[in-house]
Formats: C-alpha cells, sequence, structure tokens
C-alpha cells in the first residue's frame, strides 16, 4: 500500500489506469477526506488542501480535529486471558501495557 504524509495525516493512494487519475483517502479519521489528481505533483497538492480545509472546517465549526493514530486502542477479552496476559506481565517484571506493546511489536518484528 502507498501512502503519503501531510501534517502528521497520512493517506492511502492509488491510480486508475482507465480514468489516468491517481487518487487518495486519509486514514485514521472518521471523516471521509478523499482527494485526487492527474498527477504526483498534484496529488500531493489536493491532499494538502484537503487537510488544511478539513483543519480549517474544523477550526471555525469550534471542533477538535481528529489525528491519525493516537496510540491508544481498546482491546476487549475475556476476564480468564486479561488474567493470563496480567499474570505473565508480571512474572516479566513489567506492566501490562508495556508487555502488550512488546508482543504486537514483536508479532509485526518491529
Amino acid at each position: 500500500m502507498d501512502t503519503i504524509k501531510y501534517k502528521g495525516y497520512e493517506a492511502r493512494i492509488g491510480y486508475i489506469e482507465g480514468d489516468d487519475v491517481f487518487y487518495g483517502r486519509v486514514l485514521g479519521v472518521r471523516d471521509i477526506i478523499t482527494f485526487e489528481g492527474t498527477s504526483i505533483e498534484e496529488l500531493h497538492g489536493a491532499f494538502a488542501e484537503a487537510i488544511d480545509d478539513y483543519l480549517e472546517y474544523c477550526q471555525q465549526e469550534g471542533i477538535q480535529p481528529e489525528k491519525s493514530y493516537s496510540g491508544k486502542f481498546v482491546i476487549r477479552t475475556s476476564p480468564e486471558l486479561h488474567a493470563k496476559f496480567s499474570q505473565i506481565a508480571e512474572k516479566e517484571e513489567t506492566s501490562l501495557n508495556q508487555w502488550v506493546v512488546k508482543t504486537l511489536e514483536h508479532c509485526i518484528k518491529i
């Protein structure tokens, strides 16, 4: 997946061959923010304009703009699994949060 970044926002980009157009969609926000261009330069400009417009809209409406990926997410699991994870973390003398992060990083080999 190809992505581009601007002001802390990231967008997935693609290309429609028959229409000869690049397109993009901002990732990690609930609002649907899309843009397009007929060249890479135009695509980057349209992305910047879409983000700037979004931020201006949020300011005018007095709402907090969403940011891509705050670094926090909730995982729901069974009480039994929660207890097992906590016990493992405790044995490793680390917090449950640190253990989960380390385990997830290991899964994707960061």
